[in-house]
């Protein structure tokens, strides 16, 4: 693949830019700009429609299923310009991970239940996968389903799931066969999650959100066609839902939307006068992770390129969710270096849209960014931790 911009990958930039300043609401791209997390549900829903009608749900999607039939550069340049809009990167859950999945496994009456209200944004989606005792490590898992008629009956727990308290669908991964290999009794059910028997429980997260849940799941019962696929190819489910996200891993364009907001916060803070963009020891770690940041972005493109054919692709996508998320940890530690004690400040109860307008001691650019370094300090946990990755890479790369 030829990674420079031909002069029609630049007029697809100005056409999507335009787009994107055209009918990105501000009051959304102020709440995106704080950090506000989750977005909110109606945001979400409203952004989500717009996209559908400009008939870019889900640009990664097959075009006989709602997507487009760009090639990577334009998939790439399409999400550039989606976060450096401050819109919101369409329904995580859905688009990126349930939804690719039902289209290689689901039955034909799945897709066509489920794909067109996720392109709507009229159904959000949470994943259950973690458990206690069994994160990373999915292999573990104890939530068990049973057949029993045309029904399935879960019990069992799952944690550290995101947005559950306000889904509509959940992915679950359960054990529906305790007697084979643990890998080979796992299977992905679909459930509404205003099933009666679940009990979802918020966790207050260090930078005070409260997006993170645990669901009990007491003899909650889904039709028996809510499984996708056959009993016991959970496994592969998750495996391909993992791969599929491979290259989002490395939250590369949040990290450089991120970046663009440190390069403003330091061009505004100043320290005797001169902005600390100007100031040799800060814009030396600037200038350092601009250029970790370009090398991250040529190696995700490489990924695009030919992700079909490449060699130790688990190991490279690894190592990729690796430097991703130090850097996510690195660009918000500079933001907190620069705005010193003011970026002590907790607006937690403050109204986002109040904060976001500013103030003169609160530029836009204050809030959120305590809330943002907090948030990071696991960005090398979800999605698989450093050390589960530096297994995979140790395994696929060198055999070991």
């Amino acid at each position: 693949m030829n990674l420079e911009f031909s002069p029609a990958h630049v007029s697809f930039r100005a056409q999507v830019r335009a787009f994107m300043q055209t009918h990105v609401p501000r009051d959304l791209a102020r709440r995106t700009y704080v950090g506000a997390h989750p977005p909110l549900l109606s945001d979400y829903r409203s952004w989500q429609g717009i996209l559908y009608r400009q008939g870019w749900a889900a640009p990664h999607f097959p075009k006989e299923y709602g997507g487009t039939d760009w090639d990577a550069l334009r998939k790439h340049i399409f999400m550039e310009e989606l976060y450096r809009a401050d819109a919101i990167d369409y329904g995580w859950q859905a688009l990126h991970m349930i939804g690719p999945v039902l289209i290689a496994f689901g039955s034909e009456a799945q897709k066509q239940r489920f794909l067109p209200p996720m392109l709507r944004g009229e159904h959000y989606w949470c994943q259950g996968f973690s458990e206690p005792g069994a994160g990373s490590d999915l292999a573990n898992l104890r939530t068990r389903a049973e057949l029993v008629g045309d029904e399935w009956i879960i019990n069992g727990q799952k944690i550290w799931t995101s947005d559950a308290h306000y889904a509509d669908w959940g992915f679950f991964l359960v054990r529906t066969d305790p007697n084979v290999k643990p890998q080979r009794g796992i299977s992905m059910l679909l459930v509404p999650m205003n099933s009666h028997g679940i009990t979802i429980r918020p966790i207050r997260s260090i930078n005070g959100g409260a997006d993170l849940n645990e669901v009990f799941l007491d003899n909650v019962r889904v039709p028996a066609d809510n499984l996708v696929g056959t009993a016991g190819q959970g496994w592969t489910h998750a495996k391909y839902l993992l791969e599929k996200e491979r290259t989002a891993s490395a939250s590369l364009y949040a990290n450089q939307r991120a970046l663009e907001k440190t390069r403003e916060i330091a061009s505004n803070e100043c320290v005797d006068g001169v902005p600390l963009i100007d100031t040799p020891a800060f814009s030396r770690k600037f200038a350092r992770l601009a250029i970790d940041l370009v090398a991250l972005e040529w190696s995700v493109l490489r990924i695009l390129a030919a992700e079909k054919s490449e060699d130790n692709l688990d190991a490279i996508v690894s190592s990729l969710k690796i430097r991703g998320a130090e850097m996510q940890q690195r660009i918000t530690t500079l933001q907190m270096d620069a705005l010193g004690l003011r970026g002590l400040r907790d607006f937690e109860d403050a109204d986002p849209d109040e904060i976001a307008r500013g103030s003169p001691f609160w530029p836009a650019y204050v809030p959120g960014r305590s809330a943002g370094f907090l948030y990071a300090r696991a960005a090398t946990i979800f999605g698989g931790a450093r050390e589960i990755q530096k297994n995979i890479i140790a395994m696929r790369a060198f055999g070991l």
